[in-house]
């Protein structure tokens, strides 16, 4: 905590000595801000989370509700209703989620997990959590089953046995069924894990078990003893059965299907092998891969669906995983794009003793969601409606926008849905459970992700949702097949040549520029019309670090005009005129990475090119990376940087305007000692996208940090404070752009258009910008750079850069409003009237202090008054780490400075005072995913990517935190449960409809005993009681709150008359044994005891 009040105390008493500016206060800034945000306008706290389940490991569906349940190897949840209300929960272990079993229409779930635990969950609030967990020591579970409207829960353990639990108070019965028991003598051997359990549809008193080695028992659940066993040489991966009871059916390890009769002894009486080939001389056909799940569903109308996963014949090598829907005399194969992890279909009744009438089935493939329509011809799928997509090709970079510009998302949603696919199902999503918030804090908000196979995406997330607007792809600017003598088309970036590094993007006049990781920079506009553009505008710029080298400007940073700019050479993409494709250099020189399509292109609405930026070969040496990018719409201007240097191309002219060494820019006052570099092996480094694969990051991995020499991945890099030499291999990379208009030099009384220069050793450097009139003159004359010098330096890499006013509120960068770049009413191109630019506020007064200039380095933050040039107040933000992700964002009441640390850390400084406001510990380890892709915005909004599936976002706004609970949907809405299915009076009469069973009375304690202490341990939840009191509040939660209460003492009442029962029982049978043993012993001598 710096000294913050005392240095103003001081400050009128001495003067600061001028050597030490990074801490001098002036003396004016006494009393001008009050700062309007205080730590208590700050929270943090997750949200959401978005996209598909990373690593998903199994799947339910309750059919009354219509909620979908999906677990994750790590232990996550995710729950999903209609299109808008999904939720994330996670289990604290991190287990994987080996099966999901619905309390249809309770408003719970059980999930067991791979630690054999077993958990219920309450989705009766907004956000779930464990009522009971129950822990098995001794034995592995294997799989769940809890019948319809049960509350008595079956578990199979890996031994062989089925316990039994009591869902209402997650305690276990006393009944057991023993693999020995159930077995007897059909076989010598174990019979292995049990695979599958599920009672009769039509006899609760029944219940199938189906062992791993093959061996199937029907178990009388009164009796405590098994009617029947059937016995098949191959091992079984699960049972369905028909509804009436009479029949089920069996997958197994060779890819055959059994089907049995109930009272059939000893062999199945059908078994097929659906995807195997039939040989002619009447011999079993040929062994196929196993069938890991069936299931049987029957239809009023018609013949029976059979579907199932797996079972394909191994001489198909390469075919892609498939579903087989068997209905009748036809068989549909489905084809899928990744392995099938579970499927389920989904019925019309809840009701396992009808009719199932199934209408679709839902696939989880290990990174996709699909959902089958069953009633249409050819089996359509479904649109779905979810943000699943955002890992469609791995995110390279992404930024957050709040508070658009509100015709912003409708003109995107309507260019995006021209993108849409046909040939979906006419149906409406199936999953439509649940219920939206009721959120009043909305505004428009954009998310948009870059991709490594070249594609952009802007997502629409206002109100806590996420859709997908539209979808641009940048690679079509390229050719494809780039031939085998382009040189460096392998060393550059082997994997994904046409990846997303950065993207600059002007929401008010809608410029987009992105720059890929082949040191290419693409400019777009924004157009509601299509157009086909003939020749794609190409700029090619050699960009190189020797001093003394012919390409640097002559004049030691003068501005040289964009007709004769050393180094560029601008020109069409049509062959003849591109001497950079001929191979005949003798350095190799002149050539890009990429090649620019020469035929021309035809441009949907949406964007479209206006100009590609290419860096390229010069020496022999392929271009850096591209650090940093940035755009202007009122000056026409893109500009970009590396570890060589930067250059201006001023897009409205389609010129290069500056081309610069990092060293130039500093002319004369460079506070460094260069020493000479030996030239450079080609090698590029490309560590900005090291794990695009997922699961690839390694532990190195895990602590690398995307700053230094743009993404040199360390994060445990170690910084002297005071950096005077650079060392021979270590460059000077551009790590930030700010276009501004602003005092340019100490003691300026006008405002002028300016670029500040960040760099990755700290230093901030200022360019003055003289651009021409606008209008016609603006197409002709050119735009002068001119370098004027250093502003302020800081400890570490330079992050972000901001300007305030006097009164300490934000100016933002200078835009033009969009116009349509395609046509005018008189047919002629169009344009735009440059905006000015509105001053401060203060200019009427006196213009000494007008601005103050906000920077933040990976180390610290300072604020400079402008245009004295003082640094006014200085805060170091971390000592012992580093900072990945620095925002300067607008809240509801003021300006704040928001960074993200690579020890996890989060904090918030004022603005212009710099006083830390929030500091917390939110995430323990930060990999590269996360450092690449965190970025805060504006109204206390952040996120990263969690997982290469799916976004976080999270909050750090006390206003929204407290106005969550209301924003998120709701999973569960009361539904009434759909009638029974009626018997029917013959049925009734002679006993043939679903035989019912008291469970009570056989698993009940009385009956079965207590459960042994040391199978299982019971462990509470917390989201019990609790959760309920959280929910409620107002006058309805006054009344929940009774309830509650009268709840709670109707259930220690209920406690206390079981108490008194049992004591009365056992005195009872006390009394008995007293009476037994009295009449034993009445006639017995003292001799005989």
């Amino acid at each position: 905590m710096k000294k913050f009040n005392i240095r103003k105390v001081l400050d009128g008493l001495k003067e600061v000595s001028s050597s030490t500016p990074s801490v001098q206060v002036g003396p004016q800034e006494n009393h001008l801000f009050h700062e309007t945000l205080q730590s208590d306008h700050f929270q943090l706290c997750k949200t959401v989370r978005h996209g598909f389940p990373y690593q998903p490991s199994s799947m339910a569906f309750d059919p009354v509700q219509k909620i979908l349940a999906i677990g994750t190897q790590s232990g996550a949840l995710r729950l999903f209703g209609r299109p808008g209300v999904e939720c994330y929960c996670q289990h604290e272990s991190g287990s994987a989620v080996i099966q999901l079993q619905f309390l249809i229409n309770e408003g719970a779930l059980v999930s067991a997990l791979a630690d054999d635990s077993v958990h219920l969950w309450n989705l009766r609030q907004k956000r779930p959590a464990i009522l009971h967990s129950l822990k098995f020591n001794r034995e592995r579970i294997t799989f769940c089953h809890l019948p319809f409207q049960s509350k008595w829960l079956y578990i199979g353990t890996e031994r062989g046995n089925v316990h039994i639990v009591n869902v209402e108070s997650f305690m276990l019965s006393g009944y057991v069924i023993m693999w020995n028991k159930a077995i007897e003598l059909s076989s010598k051997a174990h019979p292995g894990p049990v695979v599958h359990i599920s009672d009769n549809p039509m006899d609760e008193g029944k219940l199938i078990i189906g062992f791993e080695s093959g061996i199937v028992v029907l178990w009388d659940l009164k009796s405590k003893k098994a009617d029947y066993r059937y016995a098949h040489d191959e091992a079984i991966h699960s049972v369905a059965w028909h509804h009436e009871g009479k029949q089920f059916i069996c997958s197994h390890s060779d890819g055959t299907l059994t089907t049995w009769n109930v009272r059939g002894q000893g062999r199945p009486i059908q078994t097929i092998t659906p995807h195997g080939k039939q040989p002619k001389d009447g011999k079993k056909p040929e062994p196929c891969k196993p069938i890991l799940k069936v299931e049987y569903k029957t239809t009023r109308n018609g013949e029976p669906f059979i579907i199932f996963s797996g079972g394909l014949s191994y001489d198909t090598v390469g075919r892609r995983p498939c579903l087989t829907v068997m209905h009748g005399k036809s068989t549909a194969v489905l084809e899928m794009d990744y392995p099938i992890v579970d499927f389920l279909t989904l019925c019309e009744t809840p009701y396992p003793n009808d009719f199932q009438e199934p209408y679709a089935v839902v696939v989880l493939l290990e990174k996709d969601l699909v959902v089958i329509d069953l009633a249409q011809n050819g089996y359509p799928i479904f649109e779905n409606p979810y943000p699943l997509t955002i890992h469609e090709s791995p995110v390279t970079c992404c930024e957050y926008f709040a508070d658009c510009p509100v015709d912003l998302i409708p003109a995107l949603y309507s260019v995006g849905s021209r993108q849409k696919r046909q040939g979906y199902s006419k149906k409406e999503w199936p999953v439509s459970g649940g219920n939206w918030g009721q959120g009043t804090l909305s505004y428009p908000e954009i998310i948009i992700t870059g991709h490594a196979d070249g594609t952009v995406k802007f997502w629409d997330a206002s109100a806590i949702m996420l859709q997908v607007l539209y979808k641009l792809k940048t690679a079509k600017v390229f050719d494809r097949n780039r031939s085998k003598e382009d040189k460096g088309s392998t060393e550059v970036s082997d994997e994904d040549p046409f990846a997303i590094q950065i993207m600059a993007w002007c929401p008010e006049s809608r410029m987009l520029c992105v720059a890929g990781v082949s040191a290419n920079v693409i400019v777009y506009r924004f157009s509601k019309l299509e157009v086909t553009t003939e020749v794609v505008q190409l700029l090619e710029v050699r960009m190189q670090s020797e001093l003394n080298e012919t390409d640097s400007p002559d004049g030691g940073g003068e501005p040289t005009s964009a007709h004769h700019t050393p180094g560029a050479s601008p020109h069409t993409s049509g062959p003849p005129s591109q001497p950079s494709t001929s191979s005949n250099n003798s350095d190799g020189g002149n050539m890009p990475c990429l090649k620019v399509r020469s035929t021309p292109l035809k441009q949907s609405a949406g964007y479209q090119v206006d100009l590609v930026v290419q860096l390229v070969w010069v020496s022999g040496e392929p271009p850096q990376q591209i650090s940093s990018l940035a755009l202007n719409s009122t000056y026409g201007l893109v500009v970009f940087g590396n570890s060589n240097g930067v250059a201006v191309v001023d897009y409205i002219q389609k010129t290069v305007v500056l081309n610069l060494g990092t060293v130039e820019l500093y002319g004369s006052n460079d506070p460094y000692q260069r020493q000479p570099r030996s030239p450079r092996k080609s090698r590029q480094p490309s560590g900005g996208l090291c794990d695009i694969n997922e699961g690839s990051a390694t532990s190195e991995d895990r602590c690398k940090s995307p700053t230094s020499d743009h993404r040199d991945n360390s994060f445990s890099r170690s910084r002297s404070s005071s950096v005077t030499s650079i060392d021979k291999e270590s460059r000077e990379a551009i790590s930030l752009f700010y276009f501004c208009e602003t005092f340019a030099r100490k003691g300026d009384s006008t405002l002028t258009p300016c670029l500040y220069v960040g760099t990755s050793l700290g230093t901030v450097l200022v360019l003055v910008l003289t651009l021409p009139p606008a209008g016609e003159q603006r197409q002709l004359q050119p735009v002068i750079i001119a370098p004027v010098g250093m502003l302020v330096r800081l400890k570490g890499s330079v992050l972000r850069m901001a300007l305030l006013d006097s009164s300490g509120s934000l100016l933002p960068p200078s835009f033009d409003p969009w116009f349509e770049p395609n046509v005018t009413t008189d047919g002629e191109e169009k344009v735009p009237k440059r905006r000015p630019v509105s001053v401060s506020p203060s200019t009427s007064q006196d213009l000494s202090e007008s601005q103050y200039a906000v920077v933040c380095s990976e180390k610290q933050a300072k604020v400079v008054s402008l245009p004295s040039q003082t640094c006014i107040y200085k805060h170091n933000i971390t000592e012992t780490s580093f900072i990945l992700r620095a925002d300067v964002v607008q809240m509801t009441q003021g300006v704040c400075l928001a960074c993200f640390c690579a020890n996890g850390h989060i904090k918030t400084l004022s603005l212009p005072g710099l006083r830390p406001l929030l500091d917390v510990n939110y995430l323990p380890l930060t990999d590269m995913r996360i450092a690449r892709t965190f970025c805060f915005t504006n109204l206390g909004q952040a996120m990263y990517l969690c997982s290469p599936t799916e976004i976080q976002r999270i909050t750090y706004s006390q206003e929204t935190c407290e106005n969550l609970q209301e924003m998120l949907g709701e999973l569960f809405t009361p539904v009434e449960t759909p009638e029974a299915p009626n018997r029917g009076f013959f049925k009734g009469l002679f006993g043939g409809g679903a035989q019912s069973l008291d469970r009570e009375e056989l698993f009940g304690e009385i009956a079965a005993g207590k459960a042994s202490r040391s199978l299982a341990q019971h462990i509470p939840g917390t989201g019990g009681i609790e959760g309920m009191k959280g929910a409620a509040s107002g006058v309805v939660g006054d009344l929940a709150r009774a309830r509650i209460a009268l709840d709670e003492r109707g259930q220690k009442l209920g406690e206390l008359d079981e108490r008194t029962a049992a004591m009365m029982t056992s005195a009872d049978s006390f009394s008995k044994h007293a009476h037994e043993m009295m009449l034993k012993c009445k006639d017995k001598k003292w001799y005989q005891f």
